[in-house]
C-alpha cells in the first residue's frame, strides 16, 4: 500500500506565494497517480498537522527560509518522517550563497569572484565609506545580493558607483550580510540535476529575459522570460557545464534534486551560481521543463523525486 503524503507548502518566507503554486502543482501529479496525498500549509502548527494527517513521507515544496534552509529537514528527522530532496546538511550549505561559494572554490569549482560585507561593518564605516571600499577592490558592474534568499530576492544589479548603497540597503533588509559578486557578462544557464549516488544532469535550459534580468518578475510572469533548450552554445561545453553540475551537486552532498545555476561568460568559461535544492514546480518553472525535454512529463517527475525520497529510507 501507497504511504500518505504530506506536501508541504506556503510556511513564512518571502517565496511564500512561488511556494503555493508548486505545492498544489505537485499535490494534483500525485492524484493523478493515485498516491494518498494531503496538502500541508506550514505554519507554527506544522507537527500537529502533520500527525493530525498521519503523514508518512514529506514531498517538501517549501522555498526560501524554514524550508530550503535544513529546519524543516531537522524537524522532519526528529520526527522519523521521511522526505524528498536534500538533508539537513546540504540545505543549509545551498541556502547560504556564501557557504556554497566556499564550498565550491574548496572543491576547484569556478564561481565568479566575490566579497562579504556585514551590516556591522556597513553602520560602523559608514555605507558610502563601504561602497567606495567595494569598488576599489572590485570594480563594477558588480552583483548585490542576500545570501540567504531565492527567487532573487533582494539582489541589485550594480552598474555605477551610487548604486552601492541602495544595492546594501536592500541586501540588509534580508540577511545580516550582503555578498558582493562579481557580474559575469554572457549567457545565463540552468542544470537540472536528478538522483541520489548517481546523480544525473538533465538538458540544460538557456534563460532569455524579456527585461534583461531574470529577476522575481521575470521568473514567474508568463511571456517575460524563455526557456531556451538546447542552449545556444556548443555540444562539449554543455556536456563540460553538465559535468560541473553534479560535482557541485556531489561536493554539497544533495540527494533527489536540486537545480544549479550558472554565467557562461563571452569566452565559454562557466561560472557556479548557486544551488537551488528545492526548485520551484510551477507551470513557468525550469526544472520540469529541463524533465519534459529529457522525456520525462511532470506526473513522472514527481513520482521519481517521491521514489528518490524512499530510497534514501
Amino acid at each position: 500500500m501507497a504511504p500518505r503524503i504530506g506536501v508541504l507548502m506556503g510556511g513564512r518566507s518571502p517565496e511564500r506565494n512561488v511556494s503555493l503554486r508548486t505545492g498544489d502543482a505537485i499535490y494534483k501529479a500525485l492524484q493523478s497517480k493515485g498516491y494518498p496525498v494531503v496538502k500541508i500549509d506550514v505554519g507554527l502548527d506544522v507537527v500537529e498537522r502533520i500527525k493530525e494527517e498521519s503523514v508518512e513521507i514529506a514531498f517538501l515544496a517549501l522555498h526560501g527560509k524554514y524550508g530550503e534552509d535544513g529546519a524543516i529537514q531537522g524537524m522532519l528527522e526528529t520526527l522519523g518522517i521521511p522526505y524528498t530532496g536534500s538533508g539537513v546538511l546540504a540545505s543549509a550549505l545551498a541556502m547560504d550563497k556564501v557557504a556554497t561559494k566556499k564550498m565550491i572554490i574548496f572543491e576547484g569549482l569556478p564561481t565568479p569572484q566575490f566579497m562579504i560585507v556585514s551590516q556591522k561593518e556597513a553602520t560602523s564605516e559608514g555605507l558610502e565609506n563601504i561602497s567606495e571600499r567595494v569598488y576599489n577592490e572590485m570594480g563594477l558592474p558588480l552583483v548585490v545580493k542576500a545570501p540567504t534568499q531565492g527567487s532573487t530576492i533582494g539582489i541589485s544589479f550594480v552598474h555605477k558607483k551610487e548604486e552601492l548603497a541602495p544595492a546594501f540597503e536592500l541586501a540588509f533588509q534580508y540577511d545580516p550580510v550582503a555578498l558582493v559578486e562579481q557580474f559575469i557578462k554572457g549567457v545565463e544557464l540552468t542544470a537540472s540535476v536528478l538522483g541520489n549516488d548517481e546523480p544525473v544532469a538533465l538538458p540544460l535550459i538557456e534563460i532569455v529575459s524579456a527585461t534583461g534580468v531574470y529577476d522575481y518578475e521575470a521568473k514567474y510572469t508568463p511571456g517575460l522570460s524563455d526557456h531556451i533548450i538546447p542552449p545556444r552554445i556548443p555540444e562539449e561545453r554543455q556536456d563540460i557545464i553538465k559535468d560541473l553540475a553534479v560535482r557541485t551537486y556531489k561536493a554539497l552532498g544533495c540527494r533527489g534534486l536540486a537545480r544549479v545555476d550558472f554565467m557562461v561568460d563571452i569566452d565559454g568559461n562557466p561560472f557556479v551560481l548557486e544551488v537551488n535544492t528545492i526548485p520551484g514546480m510551477t507551470a513557468t518553472s525550469l526544472f520540469p521543463d529541463a524533465a519534459k525535454e529529457a522525456g520525462i512529463d511532470f506526473p513522472e517527475l514527481v513520482d521519481k523525486i517521491l521514489k528518490l525520497a524512499l530510497d534514501n529510507r
